[in-house]
């Protein structure tokens, strides 16, 4: 059996910075017979998807329209898998991240060591991060450390490698990116990640995703919790009872010391969120009972092709 190698990119109006990228893509890596590359257009109005075909790439899948970068990456990852991929390479079209360490992330999965692989930039070394953004990215890395309980060192880097058993089990929900949400998810299903360090080239031009530090900041906040009601819905529901009932006791002592009617009406009123707080964490974990076996049904059909 073939085992291939498919290197997808993920482009929205990268006719310019596209041909950079795809002259430094590796023709040929250790451990694998044979090596594609898949170009994602996410509805560009400029050339990308012609740019990809004249360069030559193995497919070039579009989108009709701009579905953003999370939407861009899980198409790549199905268009991977129906070329037949053992490993998926994930690389930005911009060409930050240096081809030739595409052998340092597949090689774990090569050798079945790892099923997921992430390379770890050195942050404090890329001379266009300010300060404020290289801190950003640390407590970042913490938070989401924390959250997905798995040993982050690098939570934004897009150069991925995943096993083909894995990338059928990705379905990102965010509309901004992919990254964060996707590391939360293989943590709630306790699949492990290994991060190994790579390199980074010169800026090509600015980062379209992150317009501002606050931004990236609100944003990523968002995801991160909208990610734990989706993957972690009871631990997040009962946290939340758990905070009105601390509320609703404190009430309850006041109107204990203190006889009032806003007293009691207070600590009636947050004892029955608390209630509803652990009601909402049972139906929303039954919802994601019923969306982990939609995804089952997916990942069979995916594994069929």
């Amino acid at each position: 059996m073939v085992k291939k190698l498919v290197i997808q990119i993920p482009c929205f109006n990268e006719a310019a910075s596209l041909p950079v990228t795809l002259a430094a893509l590796p023709k040929a890596v250790a451990g694998y017979d044979k090596v594609e590359v898949l170009v994602i257009d996410d509805g560009s109005s400029d050339d990308t998807a012609e740019v990809a075909r004249m360069a030559g790439v193995d497919r070039v899948y579009r989108h009709p329209y701009n579905k953003g970068l999370a939407a861009a990456y899980v198409s790549g990852l199905e268009q991977a898998l129906d070329m037949g991929a053992h490993t998926i390479v994930n690389t930005d079209a911009d060409n930050q991240y240096d081809a030739g360490d595409i052998a340092t992330i597949t090689g774990p999965i090569c050798d079945g060591s790892a099923f997921v692989v992430i390379g770890e930039r050195n942050l404090e070394a890329i001379a266009h991060f300010s300060d404020i953004k290289k801190k950003i990215h640390y407590f970042g890395n913490r938070i989401i450390r924390f959250v997905s309980g798995l040993p982050v060192s690098d939570a934004t880097s897009g150069f991925r490698a995943l096993h083909c058993d894995i990338a059928a089990q990705v379905n990102i929900y965010s509309k901004y990116t992919y990254t964060i949400e996707m590391l939360i998810m293989l943590g709630s299903n306790r699949i492990p990640v290994v991060f190994r360090p790579v390199r980074v080239n010169p800026e090509l031009r600015p980062s379209r995703l992150i317009r501002s530090n606050w931004q990236y900041v609100r944003k990523s906040m968002s995801i991160i919790l909208r990610s734990l009601f989706i993957y972690r819905p009871m631990f997040m529901w009962v946290s939340v009872a758990i905070a009105f009932a601390a509320i609703a006791l404190s009430f309850g002592v006041c109107a204990a010391s203190h006889p009032r009617p806003w007293a009691w009406g207070g600590a009636l009123t947050f004892t029955l969120c608390s209630v509803l707080a652990v009601f909402m964490g049972l139906v929303c974990d039954a919802v994601r009972t019923v969306r982990v076996l939609a995804e089952k049904a997916r990942i069979q059909k995916l594994s069929a092709r």
